[in-house]
């Protein structure tokens, strides 16, 4: 098994900056804290939108370049600084997704989890072929359009749509979820160091409730991949 990002994405976006991280024996039985990064991303939303934040700008001229409306298609990161600021909460749905959630609001980028157990294989993100499997949070099978960015794995199913804007149900956290892949991702100029600090700070964390995570790496062009140990 691997993740990574494939060639003709790193040709077409050279400033990715990806975290990966593997946690194992995951349960919903942990109480994360919150509350510092909720009054993080207070804080820079006090400043300003969150339209304005770097990370967000460099996120929506992804989308642009993909020709996707930027205000159709948010990224992950920006969806949620949206609901934050207008909710002051966001409602708790699993432990290990509520952190990942928090930490993307003190740092205004997308952090993906996904449960490996409905993973087939690989996990690459790459521009779709067309007609990959999407399963939504409906039921729904949708199709991914050629051209779009998905997260795919070897049995085709598109886990994750336009890159950062819709994750798959086959591989949503559940009470049951035991091994995850957490994702983050940067596009802005400071990217490098933010993604390495999102992702200490995610792995202590995740070190405090379930044990230390079992890989961790920051991706680049020259080193795209992580191998996951079955």
């Amino acid at each position: 098994m691997f993740f990574g990002h494939s060639p003709a994405l790193w040709a077409q976006f050279p400033q990715l900056v990806p975290g990966v991280l593997v946690a194992t024996g995951i349960h919903a039985d942990a109480e994360p804290c919150l509350q510092p990064w909720y009054a993080r991303a207070r804080e820079r939303l006090s400043r300003g939108p969150e339209s304005e934040l770097a990370e967000v700008s460099a996120w929506r001229r992804a989308f642009a370049q993909m020709d996707f409306k930027p205000t159709q298609y948010r990224s992950a990161g920006e969806a949620l600084l949206r609901r934050f600021r207008r909710e002051n909460e966001l409602p708790r749905l699993h432990p290990l997704i509520d952190l990942c959630n928090a930490l993307s609001l003190a740092y205004a980028l997308p952090v993906a989890a996904f449960d490996l157990s409905g993973v087939d294989g690989e996990l690459e993100v790459r521009h779709a072929v067309g007609g990959e499997e999407h399963t939504a949070w409906s039921g729904e099978v949708e199709r991914a359009e050629p051209g779009e960015v998905i997260f795919v794995d070897a049995a085709n199913h598109a886990h994750a749509r336009r890159w950062t804007f819709r994750q798959s149900r086959r591989s949503t956290v559940s009470a049951g979820t035991r091994d995850v892949l957490l994702v983050a991702e940067g596009l802005h100029p400071t990217a490098a160091h933010d993604v390495s600090t999102l992702l200490d700070d995610l792995a202590r964390s995740i070190e405090a409730l379930w044990g230390a995570p079992a890989e961790r790496a920051v991706l680049s062009a020259g080193a795209p991949r992580l191998e996951l140990r079955p």
